[in-house]
């Protein structure tokens, strides 16, 4: 080459030093921030895949966060179950000691009385007292709010009604409805007769809560029948009425656990009507709560779906009725937990925490627990001991429930939530450390060949550039 004002062979080696160059920056760039991709530029695909999943991460970190800090409330309200539990407990001590009248003076109730007292305003104390970081966990503002329930020309459908958990989309409410498709029975047993037989008839009375026998004088009227078995109704859970001419046996309460049992141990005396010739069981109601059949023991119903979740009793005279039906509302309440990446109503773990204050711990067919305090129905000197203890163990069973739904929503959903979140932020970190992240033994080696490129392309220019001077020895010639 001849011509000095155009040198292309120093364009040439220009160009390839720049490149060189370029590439020995963007290695010690890699290396020096330990990624792949800086900049939009290092690969586009790449980078917006890795935005992507980072944005996953954040999201199943705060998951787990959010996991876990529902575990920390829930251990707290189950602390405070616990309680609550030991105390339904010594509650009981009390009134079964107390039970043994003959055994104790008037003071000595009067005492225990005091315990009574005591105790329940401790309950109450543990219900508004029971909190994190200021949120009430006890006293039913955890609970799920309804409309519907008690209004309506089916008002008296339903006597008790807990919410455990309900799926309830943004500013909206989920519908129940409650239909009865088999009607719930007492047990029954029929004695035609209108007196007892000659001679002396003593009758075995039995059901669901003990057995008593009866004795009656020849021929005595069902008159007396009937008030005999009323007035120990509470001790056997039988009562007796008069239907037209027939005397009717039946059980107090509704349901397949519910039996009559009615034998002349001495004389005669018939019953009919029964499942076998002396006894007979009740029946469950059949239903179905949102087309779904729920479970029944008596009047008392349950459904678990992942949708709705709930323990409810009928009254007896929507229970016994084929065809009516119930609709109520859940407008909101309950404890929602987000533990999933994703937000939406999928992603929501609720459920509802009851209120364990003692107005509302028990059961309108049985009793509530603050009956049996001082001046209320059930206080220790009223003598009605079988009712307070049943009061007592159904607390301490919807205590106990409670406990035992906080436990599995703590091990079946927070536990394997969070382990399973764990699992997916291992592989999703992985996936966008192989996209984003640089491989330091690539790069060294990108960086030592770059750098070795670099020098020669420096000396490939220098001699390009050397090169138009050996047109001078044209000039000297």
């Amino acid at each position: 080459m001849t011509r000095i004002n155009t040198n292309v062979p120093s364009l040439v080696a220009s160009r390839i030093l720049g490149r060189n160059t370029d590439s020995l920056n963007t290695a010690l760039e890699r290396l020096s921030t330990g990624l792949r991709i800086n900049r939009g530029k290092d690969d586009p695909a790449g980078l917006i895949a890795s935005e992507t999943l980072r944005g996953e991460i954040t999201a199943i970190g705060a998951a787990i966060e959010n996991a876990r800090r529902a575990d920390n409330i829930i251990s707290v309200a189950e602390g405070g179950l616990q309680e609550v539990s030991a105390l339904l407990i010594e509650l009981e001590s009390l009134v079964d000691k107390t039970a043994n009248e003959a055994g104790l003076s008037d003071d000595e109730v009067a005492a225990n009385q005091l315990q009574v007292d005591s105790i329940l305003e401790s309950l109450n104390r543990i219900a508004t007292s029971t909190e994190f970081q200021g949120k009430k966990l006890l006293n039913g503002e955890l609970d799920y709010t309804t409309s519907g329930v008690t209004t309506g020309a089916t008002a008296s459908a339903i006597s008790d009604l807990r919410i455990n958990s309900a799926r309830i989309p943004n500013n909206g409410y989920r519908t129940v409805v409650v239909e009865v498709t088999g009607s719930a029975q007492l047990a029954a047993l029929v004695y035609s007769g209108t007196t007892t037989g000659p001679g002396t008839t003593t009758l075995q009375i039995a059901g669901r809560y003990g057995t008593e026998q009866l004795s009656f004088a020849s021929a005595s009227p069902v008159a007396d029948v009937i008030a005999a078995v009323n007035a120990s109704k509470s001790l056997t859970g039988v009562s007796a009425r008069l239907s037209g001419s027939r005397l009717i046996f039946n059980s107090t309460e509704y349901g397949q656990d519910a039996f009559v049992s009615v034998q002349a141990v001495s004389g005669t005396f018939t019953v009919t009507g029964g499942d076998t010739p002396t006894m007979d069981r009740g029946r469950n109601v059949a239903a179905k709560i949102n087309g779904v059949q729920a479970v029944a023991n008596g009047l008392d119903l349950s459904v678990r779906t992942t949708a709705f979740s709930a323990d409810m009793t009928l009254t007896a005279a929507f229970g016994t009725t084929v065809g009516r039906t119930k609709t109520f509302y859940v407008t909101g309440g309950g404890a929602d937990f987000s533990i999933a990446p994703t937000l939406g109503i999928n992603s929501l773990a609720s459920l509802g925490i009851q209120s364990v204050s003692t107005g509302t711990l028990g059961k309108s067919t049985v009793g509530f627990l603050q009956s049996i305090g001082t001046g209320q129905v059930n206080q220790l000197s009223s003598g009605n001991f079988e009712t307070a203890q049943r009061v007592l163990r159904e607390a301490a069973s919807q205590v106990s429930a409670m406990r035992g739904r906080l436990g599995a929503f703590q091990k079946n959903t927070l536990a394997s939530a969070i382990s399973s979140l764990q699992v997916a932020l291992e592989n999703t970190t992985a996936a966008e450390s192989a996209i984003r992240d640089a491989d330091f033994a690539h790069e060294t080696s990108q960086l030592t060949r770059s750098q070795i490129l670099v020098q020669s392309s420096f000396s490939v220019l220098q001699l390009a550039n050397a090169a138009p001077r050996n047109v001078l020895a044209l000039l000297g010639g």
